[in-house]
């Protein structure tokens, strides 16, 4: 974990409540695909935990959809300002398991750290096919990007307004060795359901501290409770235990 002030290059719309912010700073506590990182914001009492998209260097992309206060004054930084953020929080994706054909599922909010394993995946050889769910078309974002990548990418949306009516559960390939998800609870419960090899789920959690003092976002495993800032956000499929 690492603290440090970042100057924002960038932060644009990718639709009506999602935006794309670059930021440029020391990016060296980022280590693996999956992590986060916590934003202070002026006036608010708790940072604001918000995945990795993309690291390129000293650049930083994070992704992020305004939900309350502190991502709406997020979404209204200008280039140039400033913001204080403790970066490589988590455990992030363990890319070694990967097999030859490996499947990215994101819904949402999920679809951004999937990015950068993406990438990371594509890099080392990998067949990747991402399914990325949306409510409706005008939701979509990442599409082209997971594409230019070189990524095989089916879009879901759950009103049938583009791409394959339903979830990212009615899209999944024939074949694959090994996934990876992200995305709300909902949606992780299905894909656990769906799924036939083992994989691996990144959560979305509320979190207090963001490095695993506070117990407030705990998640009870095999082992015990794990805590989702710290001993995740990334769990393996085979020690998931979901709460009734």
């Amino acid at each position: 974990m690492k603290q440090g002030l970042f100057t924002v290059k960038e932060n644009t719309a990718l639709n009506a409540l999602v935006y794309k912010m670059v930021l440029f700073g020391d990016t060296s506590a980022i280590t693996s695909a999956g992590q986060f990182v916590n934003v202070q914001l002026s006036g608010k009492f708790l940072r604001r935990p918000i995945s990795v998209c993309d690291v390129n260097g000293d650049e930083l992309t994070l992704v992020y959809k305004v939900v309350g206060a502190g991502t709406r004054q997020m979404s209204e930084m200008q280039v140039g300002d400033t913001v204080d953020v403790l970066s490589g929080l988590g455990n992030g994706y363990d890319e070694t398991k990967a097999g030859e054909r490996v499947l990215l599922l994101g819904g949402g909010v999920g679809v951004p750290p999937l990015y950068l394993l993406a990438k990371n995946l594509l890099k080392a050889g990998k067949t990747v096919s991402v399914v990325l769910g949306f409510n409706k078309a005008d939701e979509i974002f990442f599409e082209d990007e997971f594409k230019a990548l070189g990524a095989t990418v089916t879009v879901a949306t759950a009103d049938g307004s583009y791409g394959k009516k339903g979830f990212v559960t009615d899209a999944l390939p024939e074949t694959y060795d090994y996934f990876y998800t992200c995305g709300p609870e909902l949606m992780l419960k299905a894909v656990y359901k769906a799924t036939n090899t083992s994989g691996q789920f990144s959560f979305e959690e509320r979190m207090g501290c963001g490095f695993g003092a506070c117990m407030g976002c705990s998640c009870k495993t095999i082992t015990g409770y794990k805590r989702i800032c710290k001993d995740g956000p990334v769990l393996e499929k085979e020690e998931i235990l979901w709460e009734k």
